[in-house]
């Protein structure tokens, strides 16, 4: 011990000895606290993580305040409402749907769809109202940039919610697992915030990229165009004596339309069945997957809350039609956001592979069904 001191205590190499002996004191020290108050670890953690939390917050505050500005400058520009829409416009964030009762599931997919239509016309007839002067076509995207706003509010008060309510009980697995996801949203966040800008402008965005290549397909078709289903039209082409009908929702204006429910009135309609129906949509990618790849199946390629996907399985089930799909990769990013170079691209392999299934599968004289699905926003034609 002696040795040591006397070490230590030497000028020349006492000084680094001297300092590596506090430095273990000092952790030595920190560790026999944390041992002996395990609680305050735990709460020194908390606080940090509760910070991180919100300055993410406040990011996601600036990006809603962001997107309810543009909201309200394109009612503004395009509408021309006589009074200031901002509170309009903030009580239609609010707007919820609520989903039927599923306890008894008899008819659930007919109740869901009476509510998602009811709350679609009634939220265009509010849109229309603070937007008196748009046109039909204006005011369908205008519905959907409001709808965004109102995606960017839910997301904003969930992660509120948990933050303040983390931040009351001290609860750090609450906290911790808002945090482990808060990225994720963020950067749906982020994807909102590009879409409103897509929608104010009236531009193409990924998700279109299924009526974008029934488009394509019904080029020069014009004169057979006809409205079969809410914001849906038909198209009746022929390919090699094949006699093809393609249905979409009819642009530019931002809209789905009701591919389901024109798919299922259409087919009722002809005096024979389809060979086939097919169905062209965007799908998820997954992470390391190149954007605008193409994957070929079979079923219905419909997302949302699966009325439209419903109607035309039961009609193929009940008709005995076979049903393809094609689906192009994207990240939901690209899906609402202006659609890229990439995107756009895979449309016309799309198309290619669409006429050639068409050709290999059904036969001279005999009917196919192409459907587009996706948003219609600055898809014309």
């Amino acid at each position: 011990m002696a040795e040591y001191l006397e070490a230590m205590l030497n000028p020349a190499t006492g000084g680094d000895n001297l300092l590596s002996f506090l430095l273990s004191l000092i952790w030595i020290g920190f560790l026999m606290i944390f041992f002996l108050y395990p609680s305050l670890g735990q709460r020194m953690q908390l606080s940090y993580m509760l910070r991180d939390l919100e300055r993410k917050l406040q990011k996601l505050r600036m990006i809603k305040d962001e997107i309810g500005n543009v909201a309200v400058d394109t009612v503004k520009r395009v509408g021309r409402p006589e009074s200031d829409p901002s509170k309009e416009l903030e009580r239609l964030s609010e707007f919820f749907m609520i989903q039927p009762e599923s306890m008894d599931p008899y008819g659930l997919v007919y109740k869901l769809e009476h509510i998602l239509e009811t709350g679609e016309t009634t939220y265009e007839k509010e849109v229309a109202a603070i937007a008196p002067h748009a046109t039909e076509t204006q005011l369908k995207t205008l519905t959907n940039l409001v709808e965004i706003l109102r995606g960017i509010n839910t997301l904003y008060r969930v992660v509120r919610h948990y933050y303040l309510l983390g931040k009351k009980t001290s609860n750090i697995y609450m906290v911790l697992q808002i945090q482990m996801i808060l990225p994720q949203l963020l950067e749906i966040a982020e994807s909102y915030r590009q879409a409103a800008v897509a929608f104010s402008k009236g531009q193409p965005i990924g998700d279109g990229v299924g009526v974008l290549v029934a488009a394509k397909l019904a080029d020069g078709a014009e004169k057979t165009r006809y409205e079969i289903a809410k914001d849906t039209i038909v198209q009746e082409l022929e390919l090699e004596n094949r006699k093809v009908y393609v249905v979409r929702a009819a642009g530019p204006g931002g809209t789905v339309g009701r591919p389901g429910e024109a798919v299922k009135l259409l087919v009722e309609k002809l005096p024979q069945n389809p060979k086939l129906i097919i169905t062209i949509d965007a799908a998820l990618k997954l992470e390391g997957e190149e954007s605008g790849k193409i994957a070929e199946g079979v079923g219905v390629a419909i997302g949302g809350p699966g009325v439209d996907k419903y109607k035309i399985e039961e009609l193929a089930r009940t008709r005995n039609i076979p049903l393809y799909a094609f689906v192009v990769f994207e990240s939901i990013t690209e899906a609402i956001t202006p659609m890229r170079e990439s995107i756009a691209k895979a449309a016309d392999q799309v198309l290619s592979r669409v006429k050639k299934l068409i050709l290999d599968k059904v036969e001279g004289g005999e009917v196919a069904v192409v459907a587009g699905i996706g948003n219609t926003v600055g898809v014309g034609g």
